[in-house]
């Protein structure tokens, strides 16, 4: 009887263990159709035979349109009380001047713990000094920014290092880490020997970039720039709908990585970076 009940506690213990090394978080799920995309994305899921313990859903907000944005937000807001997998990734644009300060401010009384810019398809410039500033008061409210980091604009990795550095205060995940010119990023070991140069403030997912490098020429100094930017900094993303989580996940488990690297970009990072398992859903990021 007691050997039973031994076992029985054994096989629970590692029945945990092994769920808590399951857990995935994608952090880059575009919710182009609201309720429509996330049930498309949670049926791709499903029906790959995979499991996702949470997911960023993107919205991106357009110049101008000042009540779509605020509509946009709140439907992702309403979304994330649906599905309560969903993280709202909400946005702003920086030229909006005031009212995104503003919308920033409202957004950060809701709970939302992150926000998505992206300087190509919302059409600014990562140098502008309206971009600094929104990312500094991001950060102030302790909102995590995303930002695309895949290298479609000139000077995309060197303007984003920069920002990084001029709001030290603010977390950021770049996106793709540089995509094709993840190279870049190898700077990051050498500016840390600067004494008060950088914060640890700057984060990557890996999405897209992965599927592309795994078993390929580029794997193992990909691989490489992995470890100089800190697996610890690095989160997991899809990058729905062009790109499956089936995809990404398959792509983690092909690169050359431990058990336990891999862990951690599958879930821990993103545990950490976004204080995933605050029950109450609504404490700001503390990365930590």
């Amino acid at each position: 009887m007691i050997l039973r009940i031994l076992h029985g506690l054994l096989f629970l213990s590692l029945s945990a263990v092994a769920l808590a090394e399951d857990r995935v978080f994608d952090v880059h799920v575009h919710i182009w159709e609201g309720d429509r995309s996330v049930k498309e994305y949670l049926g791709q899921v499903a029906s790959a035979g995979r499991q996702v313990t949470g997911f960023g859903g993107i919205h991106m907000a357009v110049l101008g349109k000042l009540e779509h944005t605020r509509a946009k937000n709140d439907d992702l807001i309403a979304l994330a009380r649906r599905y309560p997998q969903l993280m709202p990734i909400a946005s702003v644009h920086p030229y909006d001047g005031e009212a995104a300060f503003a919308e920033l401010a409202r957004l950060d009384g809701l709970g939302v713990k992150a926000i998505k810019l992206h300087p190509h398809t919302q059409k600014f410039d990562a140098a502008d000094e309206r971009v600094l500033a929104i990312c500094r008061r991001a950060g102030e409210l302790g909102l995590v920014v995303l930002m695309d980091n895949a290298n479609v604009l000139p000077g995309d990795n060197q303007k984003l290092f920069n920002l990084a550095l001029a709001a030290p205060k603010t977390h950021f995940v770049f996106t793709h880490m540089g995509a094709l010119e993840f190279r870049f990023w190898n700077i990051l070991p050498l500016a840390r020997t600067a004494k008060g140069l950088l914060e640890n403030n700057i984060h990557f997912d890996i999405s897209a970039t992965s599927v592309l490098a795994a078993d390929s020429p580029l794997e193992e100094e990909f691989v490489w720039t992995m470890r100089n930017v800190g697996i610890d900094n690095l989160v997991l993303g899809s990058d729905f709908p062009q790109l499956s989580l089936e995809q990404a996940v398959d792509a983690l488990e092909r690169l050359p990585l431990t058990e336990e690297e891999r862990r951690k970009i599958r879930w821990q990072n993103a545990s950490r970076i976004f204080s995933l398992e605050d029950a109450a859903g609504s404490s700001k990021a503390t990365a930590r």
